[in-house]
C-alpha cells in the first residue's frame, strides 16, 4: 500500500484511475505467478509513459510480492502493516510531549513500558486469518524452514 501511495502522486490525473485499476490486478492476483504475469501486462501498458515509476516497481517487485509466500487467509492482514503502524503511532503519541528526555535509556524505558501495555491490551486478539489451525501449521513450517534447529533440544 505504501508503494502505491508513493507512486500515485507521480501519475497524471487523467491516468490515475486506469493506472490504479491495472495495478490492482498485480496485487489482487490469486498467486505469485499470476501476479508476475499481471505485472508484465501492466508494464507493457504503462512502461513507455511512466518508465521511472515502472522501473521502481520492477526493482522492488520481489519484496512487494513477498506476501504470496504465506497462506492466502492472512494475505489481507500482512499486505498492509496497520497493526505495526498503530503501535508506532502509540509510541510517537507517548514520546512527543516528552521532547526533553534526559538520555536514550529514558526513551527506551518509555517505549518498553508502552510495548508491555500494548501487548496486555492487544496480545490476546487474533488477527483475521491467523486463528485457522492450517494457517498456524503453515506458518510454523515456514518458520522451521527459515530457522532450522541445528542445536540440541532445550527443555
Amino acid at each position: 500500500m505504501h508503494k502505491v501511495r508513493s507512486t500515485f502522486p507521480k501519475i497524471r490525473v487523467e491516468d490515475k484511475t486506469d493506472f490504479l485499476e491495472d495495478l490492482k490486478t498485480v496485487y489482487h492476483a490469486l498467486d505469485h505467478e499470476l501476479a508476475l504475469a499481471a505485472f508484465d501486462v501492466f508494464k507493457g501498458k504503462w512502461g513507455k509513459k511512466y518508465p521511472k515509476e515502472i522501473k521502481s516497481w520492477e526493482d522492488q517487485l520481489p519484496t512487494l510480492l513477498t506476501f504470496y509466500k504465506y497462506p492466502p487467509q492472512i494475505k489481507e492482514a500482512i499486505y498492509t502493516s496497520n497493526p505495526i503502524e498503530r503501535m508506532i503511532k502509540e509510541f510517537r503519541k507517548r514520546l512527543r510531549p516528552m521532547n526533553s528526555l534526559t538520555n536514550i535509556e529514558a526513551a527506551e524505558k518509555i517505549v518498553y513500558l508502552d510495548a508491555l501495555d500494548y501487548n496486555e491490551r492487544w496480545g490476546q486478539r487474533v488477527i483475521r486469518g491467523f486463528g485457522d489451525p492450517l494457517v498456524k501449521q503453515r506458518l510454523q513450517d515456514l518458520f522451521e524452514e527459515r530457522y532450522p534447529n541445528d542445536g540440541p533440544e532445550v527443555e
